[in-house]
């Protein structure tokens, strides 16, 4: 079993520093020589890469909604292998989910299944004694959860602090620390998301330092790590890319993946230090038999040589479309891929590279649709259900994605959509072997996209409508996709059980037709009627 000393770093609500704090807990840790390692609760691309870049390797993604709750503990124990300690930050409030069913993950959900200690971060700024009760609150809520000790944010004064400490103590929870006003630098430039990061900016450096400086100045690090050590060994073995690939194939009575003799050429959008997606795409594209090369939108003008596939994955923010669109060279080499009939995945900003438009800024062109900035955050996860046969699904196959956009794209879908969800609405576009859609997914939760996406750009063809099965069967797959007990729930939108009725013919590519007026895009309202978007994105973290 891995021993793996870890800690979760939550906190009652967003805004109170707990993702601050978790980088400062990194950065110090790891300059007093420890190996150290940081992981994100749930979906956000912005904090696993800082606190990635605080711990000096990858950061990873632990989301039970993409992943499977099954998952969670064999990738911390892969991501944090070696490492001296792990620091886990949460999500929004202890308990809150951006999910609103009964078995949507919350941090505590997560702190649960990993059976790591919890360290509460909490702003006491306009709070006394009233602390103890906020603690006692969240402690006695949940038995199963370890509450081992809370980290002051703005305290006051030292008499503050000490009227904050009294009350804790009165409920027998320890203060790890204190940090006053002013001492936490402020937080991360989220709108700048992972690129800052993937890009060593000064500013970055600067700042995790800083962080590091006043946690180290203001937390008993020797009772953290106590706490982090006492957490028990993992009852799990950590998962390998190849192992996921072969339990996947065996799960589907399919042959063991056999890497193709000529590795084909995989460019994945980033920097050869960090992909602008989940980690775990490179690891299960190399796994598969495809010679992953990055290349950076922001900066490169050219696709890697001999580039076979594309791989656009969801982390790259939507406030550098002005580059995207600046960059004409690798806009046009990306839009001449896709035609050529090459396999083109683009999730998020991806999908935005490839339409005509982005408020009134030449993109790619490779869809007739045109997409505009709305005054309003979309966030939420969506169990999805494939509209066409591709490297990412075969037709009807399900799965479970995150949104977070603020663009919105006018038509909402192509000819043949990509996917269906809800209440019926089509997201998305499939043209030739271009699969794009602001829908992001976890590879983790499905790693055999990535046999699949090698297969196409090894032999030059897509798989059958279910590549695991005799080619064009069209069987939906069985297991869950995220790696739960069960199947997806939802109903067969195929309609029965009978044979999968044909797609329609891809439209053929000819002149782009003329740009029409531009006006507001398509309205969210089908948004709204979706059960699991609860949340505005004001601050994930």
């Amino acid at each position: 079993m891995p021993s793996v000393p870890r800690l979760v770093v939550s906190a009652p609500a967003s805004g109170h520093g707990k993702t601050s704090v978790a980088i400062g807990l990194l950065a110090a840790l790891r300059e007093l020589g420890l190996s150290t390692a940081g992981a994100k609760i749930g979906p956000d691309h912005t904090d696993a890469a800082y606190l990635g870049a605080a711990a000096g390797r990858p950061g990873r993604n632990l989301d039970p909604m993409l992943v499977g709750t099954g998952r969670i503990g064999p990738l911390l124990a892969h991501g944090a292998a070696g490492a001296d300690v792990a620091v886990l930050g949460g999500a929004m409030g202890l308990y809150d989910s951006l999910g609103t069913r009964a078995d949507s993950a919350s941090t505590a959900t997560v702190a649960t299944a990993l059976r790591a200690p919890v360290v509460m971060v909490v702003d006491a700024a306009a709070m006394g004694q009233s602390i103890g009760a906020l603690v006692h609150g969240f402690r006695a809520y949940d038995d199963l959860i370890w509450l081992a000790g809370v980290i002051l944010n703005r305290v006051s004064s030292a008499r503050h602090e000490q009227v904050l400490r009294e009350a804790l103590d009165d409920i027998g929870v320890p203060v790890l620390g204190a940090l006053h006003r002013g001492e936490l630098p402020a937080g991360i430039p989220r709108a700048a998301g992972v690129v800052p990061v993937a890009h060593h900016s000064i500013d970055t450096v600067r700042l995790i330092r800083r962080l590091g400086e006043a946690v180290d100045a203001a937390v008993d690090l020797d009772r953290v790590l106590a706490l982090a050590r006492s957490a028990p060994p993992l009852p799990v073995p950590a998962w390998s890319a190849a192992d996921a690939l072969a339990a996947e194939a065996e799960a589907a009575g399919a042959p063991p993946v056999t890497p193709p003799v000529r590795r084909p050429v995989i460019a994945v959008a980033g920097t050869p230090e960090l992909v602008y997606g989940y980690t775990e795409t490179v690891e299960l594209i190399t796994a598969a038999g495809g010679a992953v090369v990055p290349f950076d939108p922001l900066r490169d003008e050219l696709l890697p040589e001999a580039t076979a596939a594309l791989v656009l994955p969801g982390g790259l923010p939507e406030a550098y479309l002005p580059e995207l669109s600046a960059n004409r060279a690798l806009t046009a080499a990306v839009a001449d891929l896709a035609r050529a009939g090459r396999p083109v995945l683009a999730e998020g900003s991806g999908l935005l590279w490839l339409v005509r438009e982005c408020d009134g800024r030449p993109m790619g062109e490779v869809f007739d649709a045109a997409a505009m900035t709305s005054d309003r955050m979309v966030v939420g996860y969506r169990e999805a259900t494939s509209r066409a046969a591709t490297p990412v699904a075969p037709l009807g196959g399900r799965m479970i994605g995150y949104k977070q956009h603020q663009v919105v794209v006018s038509p909402r879908a192509g000819h043949t959509p990509a996917w269906t969800w809800g209440n019926g609405v089509p997201e998305g576009f499939v043209w030739r072997r271009v699969h794009a859609s602001q829908l992001t997914l976890h590879w983790a939760g499905a790693p055999d996209i990535a046999r699949r996406l090698v297969l196409a750009a090894a032999d030059g063809r897509l798989a059958g409508a279910d590549s695991r099965g005799p080619a064009g069967d069209g069987r939906v797959p069985g297991p869950d996709h995220r790696g739960g007990d069960g199947r997806v729930p939802g109903p067969d939108l195929r309609g029965g059980d009978g044979p999968v009725p044909e797609e329609p013919p891809m439209p053929p590519m000819g002149p782009m037709p003329p740009k029409p007026p531009m006006a507001r895009p398509t309205p969210l309202a089908e948004e709204d009627t979706d059960p699991l978007l609860v949340h505005s994105a004001d601050d994930l973290g």
